[in-house]
């Protein structure tokens, strides 16, 4: 099968997201200016570099009460700040609570039965207990084509490792059992492990 994607795919659901998968979970934490906290998973994220640490994350739709954008990215334009918690297999109920379309203004911590923390090097909360935590300092924010696709890029200041997930001096992702999203409405978890050396080890 091939076709082109302004001609459509004809299948029942667009193939797109299956393709391209696993994709990690970015839970991404923010702050509005006027101090309530957000809190909301995408799958369009992943790290970019590793000196200084960078990770991006894109926002691809819009709410009627946040002018063509999202909450978690009206914020972070407001504030500079966001963080970017992981998610484990037994947070999993809790994440796909706070993907829910809520009112602006809407503390999704508490929606999701979550506690929030304060971060370290950022006037923002993250998710207690997560695995890990990534505190963000907004770079820059990148427009796509499209009506509201929108990439966030920032540098990480900050990161929180859960102590029962690291052993012998590696942060062992088997502790926790990352949850990965796959296409359509279905996801996955991070349980077995192989090693593979460069060749030029």
């Amino acid at each position: 099968m091939f076709y082109r994607p302004q001609d459509g795919h004809g299948l029942p659901h667009n193939p797109f997201n299956a393709i391209i998968t696993p994709r990690p979970i970015g839970w991404i934490s923010s702050r509005d200016a006027e101090g309530i906290d957000n809190l909301a998973p995408y799958s369009f994220f992943n790290g970019v570099a590793y000196t200084p640490p960078q990770v991006m994350f894109a926002s691809t739709g819009a709410k009627p009460d946040q002018d063509n954008t999202k909450d978690s990215l009206a914020n972070i334009e407001a504030t500079g700040v966001f963080c970017v918690n992981i998610v484990e297999e037994a947070m999993r109920d809790a994440m796909n609570a706070s993907s829910a379309a809520l009112p602006r203004g809407t503390d999704e911590f508490a929606h999701a039965g979550l506690t929030a923390e304060p971060c370290e090097t950022i006037p923002c909360a993250r998710v207690a207990g997560a695995p890990a935590a990534l505190e963000c300092r907004l770079t820059q924010i990148v427009t796509l084509p499209g009506a509201a696709n929108r990439v966030v890029f920032g540098e990480v200041t900050g990161i929180h490792l859960r102590d029962d997930c690291l052993r012998d001096g590696i942060f062992d992702i088997t502790a926790f059992r990352p949850l990965a999203r796959l296409g359509y409405r279905d996801y996955t978890v991070v349980r077995d492990l192989f090693t593979l050396k460069r060749p030029d080890d």
